[in-house]
């Protein structure tokens, strides 16, 4: 009898969590986990994780003084709470976290490279080795730009809102650690572009997206790794098992989990290798040009962003209310 689709898949890719919360992480085991912002806001609001929201405005509290006005404690514990998440996600896995720059500095580079460092700080602060930690950066031309920067002073970079290949081609050149391409929301802009209900999973928009990207990175012999994300259903799992990671919701782990049948390796280096691409030089015009050519990863990038941003509000609002508890 063969083992369930999620052993199976671990055979052959890593399996990551895509989840702040920490009792889901605990049941899945993955080696490593990601946030981000919308996960992390969703996450300080469940019930269990009150104690961790609490802790870490306190020690805003305490940093900033008695004096302080609460819109300086909210920043000072904003800047650190999802840092507080990742600390004690790593208590339970063996990898790295993921770990997000604020979005709304997405095309900043100076401020992305100057935030990146601020959360290094605090996980090494508590202890915790930069091997460990990923920072997450919005594929804008300008965040990986600063990516370049921050993989040159050992600080490891996920790449993420990616929707094209001029995305992932300009990470890869620019010596980034690892990408995370969109494949759900890759599938959402062409359901709602084409009118179609549905695709099969060899048909996928974000799945054909991905497995490009996964091979121009093989055939060429870039060390990036690419991690798929944003899985709509297990088909798209399926249909990209092989990939180098994965980063899956609980909820679509435990339907994998309860999924017999045989997975079949659909990437594989050794394949990609052999493959007929030709190579992109890239550079910040070739970026502008092919980004303004694809409308899907325009769209997708710039709502991306905005739902960052507002998930950031969100918790922005939601600690300044805890606050008058504390």
């Amino acid at each position: 009898m063969p083992a369930n689709l999620l052993d199976q898949l671990r055979q052959m890719t890593v399996v990551v969590a895509d989840t702040g919360d920490i009792e889901s992480i605990e049941a899945f085991a993955p080696r490593d986990a990601t946030t981000n912002p919308s996960l992390i806001t969703a996450a300080a609001q469940m019930p269990q994780y009150q104690s961790i929201v609490d802790e870490t405005l306190r020690q805003a509290k305490e940093l900033c003084g008695p004096e302080a006005p609460a819109s300086a404690i909210v920043s000072a514990a904003f800047d650190r709470l999802a840092v507080s998440f990742g600390l004690r996600i790593l208590k339970v896995i063996s990898g790295r976290v993921s770990t997000e720059v604020d979005a709304r500095l997405s095309y900043d580079t100076g401020a992305t490279i100057a935030k990146a460092r601020q959360l290094i700080g605090l996980y090494e602060a508590a202890g915790v080795s930069r091997e460990r930690v990923l920072i997450k950066i919005a594929a804008t031309w300008e965040g990986i730009q600063a990516a370049a920067i921050l993989e040159k002073e050992g600080i490891h970079c996920n790449l993420t809102l990616l929707f094209g290949l001029h995305q992932a081609v300009a990470c890869a050149e620019a010596g980034v650690t690892l990408i995370s391409p969109f494949v759900g929301r890759i599938l959402d802009w062409y359901k709602k572009e084409t009118g179609r209900a549905s695709y099969l999973p060899e048909e996928d928009p974000g799945v054909l997206s991905v497995t490009a990207i996964y091979t121009y990175y093989k055939k060429f012999g870039y060390e990036t790794e690419v991690m798929g994300a944003s899985f709509r259903n297990i088909g798209e799992i399926v249909g990209l098992a092989g990939c180098d990671l994965l980063t899956i919701s609980p909820s679509l782990l435990a339907e994998l989990r309860a999924s017999e049948g045989v997975l079949e390796r659909k990437l594989a280096a050794e394949k990609a290798a052999c493959a007929s691409v030709e190579r992109i030089s890239m550079d910040k015009a070739m970026f502008e040009q092919m980004h303004a050519a694809d409308r899907m990863a325009t769209e997708k990038l710039d709502e991306g962003i905005a739902g960052f941003t507002k998930a950031l509000e969100t918790l922005e609002a939601l600690l300044a209310a805890r606050l008058t508890s504390i």
